[in-house]
């Protein structure tokens, strides 16, 4: 997928020789959490935040606080699951790109790169979603694709949404099934089942076997 279209030039890196002030100007005018720094030759230092900037003297010169600068930065040629991924990591919504010979380019928007991901199938195909979970080095994504495929499933998208205590949880798009099947096929693999968004009847028929062993037992 090419990125080129959605890098944005309208705002120019601040020079650190420049005062505290303009940059405390600029964030007023502005909604990112960011704003990208240069050196008098144009060379990218990395980024002040606005939390930081609050903690500066107004009429402090910005190279005065260089030791708060925060040196991320993705590349022109980086896919945009990476880029996305840096925006995640430094919590910014405002992401700058520079070239192989590392030249200011521009910068990407959250927003644009996170309307790229809402465009893939994973979001705009029809299907059902199912979260399982597993141990750290007990699943596989070649065993998953086997189960939903195999129930005639087709898998739309698949990520690891959360780790915690060696275990991962796998969040998934499945399309052209429903989930009955595949969920009783994931718990036959050890899996466990933490939200199927479509009626489980495997639960439903556990409940209903439970009330009937109640009412026999209390006969």
């Amino acid at each position: 997928m090419n990125l080129s279209e959605y890098i944005i030039n309208d705002i120019k890196p601040l020079q650190n020789t420049g005062l505290i002030s303009d940059l405390k100007l600029l964030f007023n005018q502005l909604t990112y959490s960011h704003i990208p720094i240069m050196n008098e030759d144009g060379v990218y230092l990395g980024c002040l935040s606005e939390i930081d900037l609050h903690c500066f003297e107004s009429k402090k010169h910005i190279k005065d606080c260089a030791y708060a600068t925060e040196g991320f930065f993705v590349r022109d040629s980086t896919n945009w699951l990476d880029v996305l991924e840096a925006f995640a990591q430094n919590k910014t919504n405002i992401m700058p790109i520079l070239n192989e010979q590392n030249s200011y380019l521009g910068y990407y928007e959250l927003n644009d790169i996170i309307g790229l991901f809402n465009d893939t199938p994973f979001f705009s195909e029809a299907g059902a979603v199912l979260i399982i979970e597993k141990g750290l080095s007990d699943y596989s994504f070649s065993e998953i694709s086997q189960i939903v495929e195999s129930n005639d499933g087709k898998l739309l998208g698949a990520f690891i949404s959360k780790i915690e205590n060696d275990i991962a949880q796998i969040t998934l798009k499945i399309g052209n099934a429903g989930l009955t099947e595949i969920m009783q096929t994931f718990r036959r693999y050890s899996y466990n089942i933490i939200s199927g968004h479509e009626e489980d009847s495997y639960i439903e028929d556990l409940k209903e076997r439970s009330d009937y062993l109640n009412k026999y037992l209390n006969i």
